[in-house]
């Protein structure tokens, strides 16, 4: 898949001080579900790939990002990967554990081995000679593959986003994205407060409270009373 190839650029002189691939095929950014898909979907039909992972595992904000108790919040028929279902015997709303089997399988079973610790930097399409150039990082090298398709599955929620709060800075208290959070069990008998009501906000709400702690929530806009009631007493 993967030869040394150089060609010349006047634009940037140092093009030549680091190390070049061609690959033949295109590449995939992020070893996510939507990357392996794209993988398998291009392995059936016979054309080689290359996938780049910042991490060192697939589906790393599955495996490192997410809380416990998380299952699929859509039926799993309408989240498994092209070619392959989801195992018969798995429940409507697969957990968070039995996501991460079903995507190891996949990635086995379509011949999926993404380059790990390789950090994208930089992409830009080169129009002279309609290549793409792909610049990574990792502990060892820096490496520019060239190629001539490009698939960003990065997710839309690879990165954190921390609100800008005054006075959060003097706050004596932890401080935590929900990226980081895993169990109320920690937070036992806290007073713990959640900001915003989307999916992570509701379900650490409600795991905050099965593991006996205290939660509020604050929410910039309104919210409608059929997500309110499950924070009345005996309904959650």
């Amino acid at each position: 898949m993967e030869n040394l190839f150089r060609f010349a650029d006047n634009n940037n002189e140092d093009f030549f001080s680091r190390r070049c691939i061609w690959v033949n095929g295109p590449i995939i950014v992020g070893a996510g579900p939507s990357g392996l898909a794209t993988a398998a979907c291009l392995r059936e039909q016979g054309v080689p790939f290359l996938v780049l992972e910042k991490e060192d595992c697939i589906a790393s904000l599955w495996q490192k990002r997410t809380y416990d108790r998380l299952k699929l919040h859509l039926p799993k028929q309408f989240c498994q990967l092209p070619k392959v279902p989801f195992p018969e015997d798995f429940p409507e709303y697969p957990t968070k554990k039995q996501f991460i089997q079903y995507l190891e399988s996949y990635s086995q079973r379509f011949e999926i081995s993404p380059k790990f610790n390789e950090c994208v930097q930089s992409a830009r399409y080169d129009e002279t000679s309609g290549l793409w150039r792909v610049k990574t990082v990792s502990a060892r090298t820096e490496v520019e593959y060239i190629c001539r398709w490009l698939v960003v599955a990065t997710g839309e929620n690879a990165e954190s986003v921390m609100p800008d709060i005054d006075g959060l800075a003097e706050f004596g208290g932890e401080v935590i994205h929900a990226s980081d959070y895993k169990s109320g069990e920690k937070y036992r008998g806290k007073k713990v407060l959640v900001v915003g009501c989307g999916n992570s906000g509701m379900e650490l709400s409600l795991d905050l409270s099965n593991h006996n702690a205290s939660p509020s929530m604050v929410v910039r806009s309104s919210v409608s009373n059929r997500f309110l009631l499950i924070f009345l007493p005996g309904l959650s």
